[in-house]
């Protein structure tokens, strides 16, 4: 008896079997080249000064280096300045320059001994901004709105855009050393799409002296397609240089 012989399917046939096998590789390929770090859990390490300079002026300062992960992978470093006049007590109005460099991509790609050799985007910034603070019982209120005009070089081609900027935060003592600060704070663009970001915070702090203290967080970073989950470190400064311009002339 002879074997039993098998009939060749059609190369067409083949073909229909094989395309939702191809497709999906091809789209876990894709998923892999293009991951975001959404599913890690990220970390800002940050420094804000307000130094007081004069009655009505203080100098801004702030950097942050910002990573996809707690203790690697850059994302992003942030220098940021700006100088305060204190209008009254509680109202400020500032204008200020940033500076910020930045790595979109999650991936490590290998750049030898040169410092964020990798990186595709830089960025100028100035910014103007407005504060309102004020204390209903316990709670510290504070308003701040931001305008922001944002000179922006993404892998060699240059675009500017403006953006609009309003965070809400409340500051709530526990004791005479201890905080909780919350806020929300939301990214309206003035070009293109509206939404452009949304930032929620949640933090314990400590009051180290009277001008300093720390804070560590929770931040949840929502934009259109994407959201991140970040811990925050944080340490506030804010010392009074008067003394060191008011200096008395010795006869």
């Amino acid at each position: 008896m002879s074997p039993k012989r098998f009939k060749k399917a059609p190369s067409g046939t083949l073909r229909l079997l094989l395309a939702p096998l191809l497709l999906l590789l091809c789209s876990h390929a894709e998923l892999g080249a293009q991951q975001t770090g959404e599913e890690e859990f990220g970390a800002w390490y940050m420094y804000f000064g307000m130094n007081r300079l004069a009655e009505r002026w203080s100098l801004h300062t702030e950097a942050q280096w910002r990573l996809y992960e707690v203790d690697r992978n850059f994302n992003q470093l942030l220098l940021r300045t700006g100088m305060n006049y204190h209008i009254d007590k509680g109202v400020i109005a500032t204008l200020g320059y940033a500076y910020i460099d930045t790595d979109p991509t999650y991936e490590d790609i290998p750049t030898g001994d040169v410092p964020f050799a990798g990186n595709q985007i830089s960025e100028n910034r100035i910014f103007e901004q407005f504060i309102l603070t004020n204390k209903v019982w316990e709670f510290n209120f504070e308003h701040r709105y931001r305008l922001e005009q944002r000179f922006i070089n993404d892998q060699g081609g240059n675009v500017t855009r403006h953006r609009a900027r309003y965070r809400l935060q409340l500051t709530l003592p526990l004791t005479d050393t201890i905080f909780i600060n919350l806020y929300d704070e939301i990214f309206i663009n003035l070009q293109d799409d509206l939404f452009d970001q949304n930032r929620l915070y949640a933090a314990l702090g400590v009051r180290i002296t009277e001008n300093s203290s720390i804070q560590i967080g929770y931040l949840k970073n929502q934009f259109r397609t994407a959201n991140f989950d970040r811990l925050q470190f944080a340490l506030f400064y804010n010392p009074d240089l008067r003394g060191l311009f008011n200096k008395e002339p010795i006869n």
